[in-house]
Order: structure tokens, then sequence, then C-alpha cells
């Protein structure tokens, strides 16, 4: 037993998904200065930009989410934390191509958005940290029959 009676597990799982959080809403802030400042000029609204936003929010969301202890009992976090990572590596080569090469030549935005691809890459990283740490907690505390007559449910809780 950890820190107040909580795991190690839960405090690493917790400590992923506050870093999680934070990028998430920093990715918010890099992308929406744009799409304000496009509102504001009565400009177009790419959709690039409302992509980056949409993903930052369901990053922010699910890792707000996962702070509750129960949830990471289910597989479907699994599966969940491995669209979040895809849709955070879609995010990444996207803007990555726009941005990594392209020199700011002093362009405060241009140096933002070159930034802020390296915090989608920062995010795509924790999202598959957490799949591959989500599939193996699941796995390793799912219920499971016991060898020899089947009927008895063996499992752990997250304090186990």
């Amino acid at each position: 037993m950890g820190l107040f009676g909580m795991s190690i597990g839960y405090l690493a799982f917790a400590t992923l998904h506050f870093f999680q959080f934070v990028l998430a809403i920093t990715v918010c802030g890099l992308y929406g200065v744009d799409l304000s400042r496009a509102r504001s000029q009565g400009k177009y609204t790419d959709g690039k930009w409302v992509y980056a936003e949409v993903v930052g929010a369901l990053g922010a969301l699910t890792a707000i989410l996962y702070l509750v202890p129960f949830i990471l009992r289910f597989a479907a976090v699994t599966v969940w934390s491995f669209i979040l990572f895809v849709l955070w590596i879609a995010l990444f080569g996207l803007f990555g191509s726009m941005y990594i090469h392209e020199n700011p030549e002093g362009n405060g935005g241009i140096q933002r958005m070159k930034n802020a691809v390296w915090v989608d890459l920062a995010n795509a990283l924790l999202w598959l940290i957490g799949t591959i740490g989500s599939g193996a907690y699941w796995w390793t505390h799912r219920e499971r029959n016991s060898r020899f007559t089947g009927r008895a449910k063996l499992g752990r809780g997250l304090g186990a």
C-alpha cells in the first residue's frame, strides 16, 4: 500500500493522467489563439485547428475521467486510450508536416505552431504509455475463473 491507502499503481496512473490533462489544455491554448484570431477577424475557421481543439478537449476530459479509480478496471479504457493515441499521432502528423521544417524568421505564430507540434507528440507518447499501462493493468486485474473447477471467480481490486 502506498500513501494514504492508495496503491503505487494508482498514483502512477494519476500522475500520468495529470500530465495528459496539462498538455491537452496546453494544446487547446496553442491552437485556440489562431481560432480566436480568425473568429475576431471574421475569417474562415480552418478544420485542422478545430480538429486540434477537439482532440485536446477529448484528451483533457478523458484524463480527468480516468482519475476516478474504478474506471481503470474496464477494458474499454485501453481501447479508448489507444483511439486517443491515434488521434494525437494524426494531429502530430498533420501539423508536423506543415510546421516542422518551417523557418519562423521572427514570426511568433509559426514558432508557436512549431512548439505545438512537439506538445502534440508528447501527448501522443503519454497516451501510448497510458494504453500500454491500462492494458497491463486490466490483464493483471481482470476477473478469471479458478483453474480446477472453473466456477470460482478470481479477481483483484484496485488496491490489491
